[in-house]
């Protein structure tokens, strides 16, 4: 992807990454995506100023009733779920919730990856080798039924839910860095900066490592997509831990499972936020792909 140079320069002196980032200032769909993340950044840091309520808060506890669970209100603008906790308020916690479990999972998915990776397109050999059966290996084995035993194992909390989707990542990022590093490996000015007497150790650190990334950034962007809503999976599923009425996304699913009849909106809201979510993020990483595509350079 960045075989023009070292450090990804571009054709007529202008990076790369720089061209990338004009390119997606004028993609509209880009643009959207970025405004989903953003507010939902926004949300999940400003949760503490934002959320009326705390998010173990249950303020409408005297006003539930078996057969009644109140609707919207003006003192609770979505209205209140079974235990009586505001419903807004939870939304506005799930997402800080949503992502800190994205986030973690995803810099340890990069992480070992990353490692992963690097050890096979540095060594190569029987060190590729070995890398690449293990991360085969994983790879058999599907994401979900992978992430649900690793939690099962580690038990029922949020760092078990980080643990499992961090795990599930590892194997992508490491399969799509050893490859791309491969290819740079053989790009021109590799050779001549081998040729020049560098050692296979400042080669790989200073000019093939840095122009292999790129594809890894695109899909740890796309990666957090995922990890939302594999987060609400493994809650929903009842592996994230906490009680029953703790404020996240996954969790709140469950809860209104049995209000379906009564209060449809207690599962919608979580899943419109599951969904608009994890598109902001699809939408980020699709565009940052076809910006850095160089097949797409010559064409502006």
């Amino acid at each position: 992807m960045h075989g023009d140079g070292p450090a990804g320069a571009d054709h007529g002196g202008e990076g790369v990454w720089a061209r990338a980032w004009r390119t997606l200032r004028r993609n509209p769909v880009a643009i959207i995506g970025f405004v989903i993340v953003a507010v939902f950044v926004l949300v999940a840091v400003l949760a503490p100023l934002l959320a009326p309520y705390g998010g173990t808060e249950l303020p409408g506890r005297a006003d539930v009733r078996p057969t009644l669970i109140p609707g919207p209100s003006a003192e609770y603008p979505l209205g209140l779920d079974r235990y009586g906790g505001d419903v807004l308020s939870k939304l506005i916690w799930g997402a800080q919730a949503s992502l800190l479990v994205g986030v973690l999972s995803t810099l340890f998915g990069l992480t070992g990856g990353l490692l992963l990776g690097l050890l096979a397109g540095w060594f190569g050999k029987w060190v590729d080798f070995a890398v690449m059966r293990l991360v085969d290996l994983m790879l058999s084995v599907p994401s979900l039924l992978l992430a649900v035993s690793i939690a099962a194992i580690v038990g029922q909390s949020s760092m078990a839910v980080i643990i499992a989707i961090g795990v599930v990542q590892v194997p992508i990022f490491a399969r799509l860095l050893r490859g791309s590093m491969l290819a740079q490996k053989g790009q021109d000015y590799v050779l001549a900066a081998s040729a020049l007497g560098l050692t296979r150790r400042s080669v790989t650190m200073s000019h093939v490592l840095p122009n292999s990334v790129g594809p890894v950034i695109v899909q740890a962007t796309l990666s957090l997509a995922t990890a939302v809503i594999e987060a609400a999976a493994l809650s929903f599923l009842g592996l994230g831990g906490g009680e029953p009425s703790t404020a996240e996304w996954g969790r709140m699913l469950t809860a209104a499972q049995q209000e379906l009849a009564v209060a449809p909106r207690l599962a919608i809201l979580p899943g419109i936020c599951i969904a608009v979510t994890a598109l902001g993020f699809t939408l980020v990483g699709e565009s940052l792909r076809e910006a850095l595509d160089p097949r797409n350079r010559t064409r502006r």
